[in-house]
């Protein structure tokens, strides 16, 4: 999975102009799944964000499963179908690797159930994936949206063939009793 970025900024007359124009320079494919694979787009560490002139690259640092505190991540993601080592043990490896190990539900049903103080917008991009919830799960196709506020989820592909999706990870805040 190679993906063009093209970021955009400003030149000394303020001008718009394009800074970069190529692949994806931060892609993670060594997660303890085969066939996994993230692609971190860009971030930002505030909101709202600043803009400055250019701004070095977001995306370089160790990969971590949630937004930064304030902020905002976009990031693809390739999936691949179940299979054999898709149990609580990969789950955890994966985890570790993305920096989320916090948030695996290792009490539920299926391995890679986790939460997140986020709300995130899945996209689907090519081929479909079930999420499933603590009560429910819901088939997911190409050009689908998911809005995922803070919930208990996991990701299941059913199809035989990899799933692509964008997420755009928001860093949130559980409010209404909700912990």
């Amino acid at each position: 999975m190679t993906t063009r970025r093209i970021v955009t900024g400003h030149d000394t007359d303020g001008r718009a102009v394009i800074l970069s124009d190529g692949p994806t320079p931060t892609v993670h494919d060594r997660l303890g799944r085969p066939g996994l694979v993230f692609e971190e787009i860009w971030e930002t560490r505030a909101t709202p964000a600043p803009i400055p002139p250019t701004e070095a690259e977001p995306t370089e640092h160790a990969l971590k499963l949630a937004p930064p505190s304030g902020g905002v991540r976009i990031r693809l993601v390739e999936i691949p179908p179940e299979g054999r080592g898709d149990d609580r043990a990969t789950a955890k490896a994966v985890f570790d690797n993305i920096g989320g190990g916090h948030a695996l539900d290792e009490t539920a049903a299926h391995p890679f159930m986790h939460r997140t103080e986020t709300v995130d917008f899945g996209i689907v991009l090519d081929g479909e994936i079930t999420l499933i919830v603590d009560r429910g799960e819901a088939v997911v196709k190409a050009g689908d949206v998911v809005v995922q506020r803070g919930t208990n989820h996991a990701w299941a592909n059913r199809s035989g063939r990899p799933c692509r999706i964008a997420f755009v990870l928001i860093d949130g805040k559980f409010a209404g009793g909700l912990s």
